[in-house]
């Protein structure tokens, strides 16, 4: 008998919407979901963009994202814009029936989140938030070990996410920089990761205090003429436009419910960090350690252990007793970074006729907002602020 099939739609075709495509494409080969998807439609304002469709394997373009959500064969809208487009297009979406998927964080602001979950649970329609980091086998690895209490009572989440892609001061004045585009800078681009991979896996975020800084204030924009980046040491005349978006975020924060303490660093401004998102828990049994970079092995302290050989022990997370390793390859192939979307998409897939789901949803990603809006309050007031 020949699987059902579903049509996707994806709108946006920039890194997300290429590393969206490889998951899509993939799924089928490696796991077997109850459906197929049919890559039926990739969008984008950029027709520079839609020259990679049919390599990354659409069989359709569009400029238009507003007809590819009402089109009747479309099933799935899979999202992967800038922010600031998410609630217009997942709002669209559900009003038409459409399974959603959606890049994280959800919208710009806490306002516009309420209304996407309000849309979709209006709707009666299937929703996820792409917190990819989730689908580590290492980091659902460590869930089981939470869930089993073999940590204990946790008394502490660590997190930090660091990068530096923004460091020189010449990088030009890109979308993730102007708060109209993308609601804030480092917080919500890489901290709603690490606020979401604490509310996953010790519970959620009750109350925080916080600090922001922008370090550059001032980025060179766009020639006019040329549309190219006015370039270091060029003759023409620079222009100048206003960063209004954090750098940089630390926030500490209490868990609801339990005696936990959390504390988080987000920032783009740490030389050589290119995409440490590094977690820390420590409990009163033993204490884990994950690194995105490293993502296939975490550090694990047993205080059981003999005195004499107590220590951190390295494990490798690609066995194939650990999560979602079974698809891939023989024990110890390591996977990467393009594999986490990949079991993000089959979780989706299986979940879809189902009432109870093994992925983020928009109440998860309202939840990280709730934690993102409190983190921007505190460092403007300088005091706790609920959750």
């Amino acid at each position: 008998m020949a699987k059902k099939t579903v049509n996707v739609a994806m709108i946006g075709g920039a890194f997300m919407g290429k590393a969206h495509s490889n998951a899509w494409r993939k799924v089928g080969m490696f796991f077997d979901p109850p459906v197929q998807p049919v890559m039926k439609v990739m969008c984008d304002k950029d027709p520079n963009a839609l020259k990679n469709a049919a390599r990354y394997g659409w069989a359709e373009t569009s400029m238009d994202w507003q007809k590819v959500v009402a089109r009747p064969d479309i099933d799935i809208i899979d999202i992967c814009t800038p922010n600031f487009l998410h609630p217009p297009i997942a709002i669209a979406a559900a009003k038409a029936g459409k399974a959603i998927v959606c890049e994280k964080p959800l919208a710009n602001t806490l306002k516009e989140a309420n209304d996407m979950l309000a849309a979709v649970k209006k709707a009666g329609v299937k929703h996820m938030c792409g917190f990819s980091y989730r689908f580590a086998p290492a980091v659902q690895t460590i869930k089981d070990m939470l869930e089993k209490k073999q940590l204990g009572d946790i008394f502490h989440f660590r997190a930090a996410y660091q990068q530096d892609w923004i460091v020189d001061p010449d990088f030009p004045m890109v979308w993730r920089l102007k708060k109209k585009h993308t609601g804030s800078g480092a917080l919500g681009d890489i901290g709603a990761h690490i606020t979401d991979l604490c509310h996953f896996l010790v519970g959620e975020v009750s109350e925080v205090a916080a600090a922001t800084e922008t370090f550059i204030k001032q980025r060179v924009v766009a020639d006019s003429d040329t549309g190219a980046w006015a370039a270091k040491g060029s003759k023409k005349t620079k222009r100048y436009d206003t960063v209004d978006v954090d750098d940089a975020a630390v926030y500490i924060g209490r868990i609801r419910g339990a005696n936990t303490l959390a504390t988080f660093e987000a920032t783009r401004f740490a030389p050589g960090r290119r995409n440490y998102n590094c977690i820390e828990i420590y409990g009163s049994k033993g204490s884990v350690i994950w690194n995105q970079e490293d993502m296939n092995y975490f550090l694990y302290f047993n205080r059981a252990d003999p005195d004499l050989l107590q220590g951190f022990r390295r494990v490798q997370a690609c066995d194939i007793g650990h999560p979602y390793v079974h698809a891939w390859w023989p024990p110890g192939h390591t996977i990467g970074y393009e594999h986490l979307f990949v079991h993000e998409i089959y979780e989706f897939l299986c979940g879809l006729n189902k009432k109870k789901v093994n992925y983020p949803t928009f109440e998860d990603a309202v939840k990280c907002q709730k934690v993102l809006d409190a983190v921007e309050k505190a460092a403007q007031n300088r005091r706790w602020v609920k959750v």
